[in-house]
């Protein structure tokens, strides 16, 4: 089909007609272009949202206790509400949907290690929490709190890179090691992955540790947990009544004092983005689509002025003994051809340009990071990037618009009489 004769006949006709050729390319590379440019904004944006979530159960549930705002059964106003450990074998034991949950104590306190030293966040927690936050652990770093620390009330700790920064300056193994937290020892017993450098994140104790030796005895600041099965708003609020309802019950306050117990549910804020994210890409494929459909219709006018343009032409051939095959074969390769190369070089530009940004905005990640990886807190916008099958899918459905879209009226012009053809204007 493509034979070297066809193709100098081919580049002759478009060199005669550079506009014309222009124009078409244009409106193929331009659509090419701007759907590549808009699915990265909307991937950019989609990406951003969901690394706020990576860190997080998408079913979080934290609550914490306050104060009562009415008299119920006798009991005052303005009464502090006290959780207790039981209070989670309660919630886990009479609310099926909880899956992993902890109670949570928090203490501010100065860890050292020989010379070193630094006041930090210490969490006294249950095992399940690193399941809850997701603090994972990498190989060779050691592990978290077990039951058998928590039976035992073990003095052991779980620090953060930053921490044993500080503490170890990098040329002691810190594994194994003792740590003064206040005037107790504990031994290091994890080191947990955390990529927030900026921040000072916590270390973490066996809850009972806690209860023991702190101030505070078996109080419980909050309790985390996470629940399965609850996919609607609905079912949320559903499970947030009888939670609330519950604790009412346990700690004789009115269920309607939403001011007794403090609640946060991730699982509704998680919806909230989610619908968001829904709508972003479904805003963008309309969008990109939209100016698709623009750059086919621009193509399809184009190759339709064409082949109006060159109906004498086809006339004059065909009166030199031309077959219609042969005048039709010229159109389509013409056509595949302008259409490919235009469409590769918009493909190649959305692309590059996509990928030009995306490398602007790690390093910008990584100089207003301390010690992280290139683009590790940039939550907005990440990764404004398009997958290669979405831009060559949408590079075909172009191709073959423009194959179509000169194929149809030749075969039209082509039937004409070669007379009739060549009176044409």
């Amino acid at each position: 089909m493509f034979d070297l004769d066809s193709l100098r006949e081919i580049g002759s006709t478009m060199k005669k007609n550079k506009l014309r050729t222009f124009l078409t390319g244009f409106s193929v590379a331009w659509g090419i272009f701007m759907l590549i440019i808009l699915l990265a904004a909307g991937n950019g944006l989609r990406n951003g949202i969901a690394f706020n979530f990576e860190k997080w159960s998408s079913n979080l549930v934290e609550i914490w206790p306050r104060h009562t705002t009415r008299p119920w059964q006798g009991l005052p106003v303005d009464r502090q509400i006290r959780f207790t450990r039981e209070d989670v074998n309660r919630i886990k034991r009479d609310l099926p949907e909880v899956n992993f949950i902890s109670p949570i104590n928090y203490r501010n306190d100065t860890l050292s290690f020989g010379r070193e030293y630094l006041t930090g966040r210490i969490r006294a927690v249950y095992p399940d929490f690193s399941s809850i936050q997701y603090l994972p652990i990498p190989s060779g770093k050691g592990r978290f709190v077990n039951d058998l620390d928590l039976k035992e009330r073990r003095k052991v700790v779980v620090l953060s890179p930053r921490m044993v920064q500080i503490l170890f300056r990098d040329s002691i193994e810190p594994l194994g090691q003792y740590i003064k937290i206040g005037n107790l020892m504990f031994q290091v017993i994890g080191i947990y992955q955390d990529d927030n450098t900026n921040d000072t994140p916590p270390a973490f104790i066996p809850f009972s540790t806690g209860e023991m030796l702190f101030e505070g005895g078996y109080r419980v600041g909050n309790i985390d947990f996470t629940v399965q099965g609850i996919n609607t708003k609905a079912e949320s609020e559903a499970f947030e009544k009888r939670l609330r309802t519950r604790l009412a019950r346990y700690h004789r306050f009115d269920p309607e004092d939403l001011n007794a117990i403090g609640m946060y549910n991730m699982g509704e804020e998680f919806r909230m983005w989610q619908g968001m994210n829904n709508g972003i890409a479904m805003f963008i494929w309309v969008i990109g689509i939209g100016t698709l459909m623009a750059g086919i219709v621009g193509v399809s006018n184009i190759m339709l002025i064409t082949v109006r343009e060159r109906t004498r032409e086809f006339g004059i051939r065909k009166a030199l003994g031309a077959k219609p095959s042969s005048i039709l074969k010229l159109v389509i390769i013409e056509s595949v051809l302008v259409t490919a190369v235009f469409g590769y070089i918009g493909m190649v530009s959305g692309i590059g340009l996509t990928e030009v940004i995306n490398f602007f905005m790690e390093m910008a990640g990584a100089g207003s990071s301390t010690g992280g990886n290139p683009g590790e807190n940039t939550t907005v916008f990440r990764n404004p990037t398009v997958d290669m099958s979405i831009a060559g899918a949408a590079t075909c459905v172009l191709v073959v618009a423009g194959v179509l879209a000169g194929y149809f009226p030749a075969r039209k012009a082509v039937k004409i009489s070669a007379i009739e053809a060549m009176r044409e204007e």
